[in-house]
């Protein structure tokens, strides 16, 4: 499986537990750590955790397994470390805290089909 398909993979399971606002941002040319974040927020805390378990199971299943994770939901932020990319899952406040899509304003957003779905359900 490509890290694109591992990244709509991921893209896929989120939107499965209506994550808002996904966006996946190629930062492989800026940073030597990874090469794509997936980003999306949950309206609590616990969306922010079933949307995390359903990535990180959605994956296992096809034999990916995240390297290392961090946060918890409680902080109002989770991250899922699968190497090629990351997957940052947020509360809306968190995710506004940080500002990660500004930050990376200048990367590349791939649009995948699974992205470009789940805006369509989604009405983002």
């Amino acid at each position: 499986m490509t890290a694109l398909a591992e990244v709509g993979l991921a893209v896929r399971a989120a939107a499965d537990k209506k994550a808002r606002d996904l966006a996946v941002i190629d930062v492989g040319e800026f940073l030597a750590i990874t090469d794509y974040f997936v980003i999306c927020s949950g309206s609590s805390e616990r969306q922010v955790r079933t949307i995390a378990d359903e990535v990180e199971a959605k994956l296992k299943e096809s034999g990916v397994r995240p390297l290392r994770t961090e946060g918890g939901a409680a902080g109002g932020w989770l991250l899922l470390d699968y190497g090629v990319f990351v997957v940052h899952v947020f509360t809306e406040e968190m995710r506004a805290y940080y500002e990660l899509e500004r930050l990376w304003k200048d990367a590349p957003r791939p649009e995948l089909p699974e992205l470009v779905e789940a805006r369509r359900v989604s009405g983002d």
